[in-house]
């Protein structure tokens, strides 16, 4: 289960380092094997790899109306693995089509990280807030 949010700097390459409390259950759980591909918000969906291949079968099932999905989703999926010193590769391709360059943000959504620019997600955060809680999840105890 992933949560919280951690900033991250990438290097020269483009690598990032996984956070330590996630790194030994990647290693682990997911032999080190990681996914990204774009999301519909200009940020990045960052799958171990056994949870990335569950979704892909099921964007894989989708009707021919949703070939954009599986264009986006499939089509911009890149499997990355940790090295030795802790650290991914975000591929160069979706650092461009994303503006992420050097200050990131990791965020925690349960079984998968998003990765967005530190600008570009604190602007997201912060319009999330003040629209408040989606009115369908009015009764939703917090």
């Amino acid at each position: 289960m992933f949560q919280g949010s951690h900033s991250l700097t990438l290097d020269a390459k483009g690598r990032m380092t996984i956070p330590a409390r996630y790194r030994d259950g990647l290693l682990e759980e997911a032999h080190g094997g990681l996914t990204l591909t774009l999301n519909f918000e200009n940020s990045l969906l960052v799958y171990p790899r056994f949870e990335w291949e569950k979704l892909r079968e099921r964007l894989i099932q989708l009707p021919a109306s949703h070939a954009r999905v599986q264009r986006v989703l499939l089509g911009n999926a890149f499997d990355v693995d940790i090295d030795k010193a802790g650290r991914v590769l975000v591929p160069p391709q979706l650092r461009a089509k994303t503006q992420i360059d050097k200050d990131v943000v990791l965020v925690g959504m349960g079984n998968r990280f998003d990765l967005w620019d530190a600008e570009q997600y604190e602007a997201v955060l912060a319009r999330d807030l003040a629209a408040g809680l989606p009115e369908d999840l009015s009764d939703f105890s917090l």
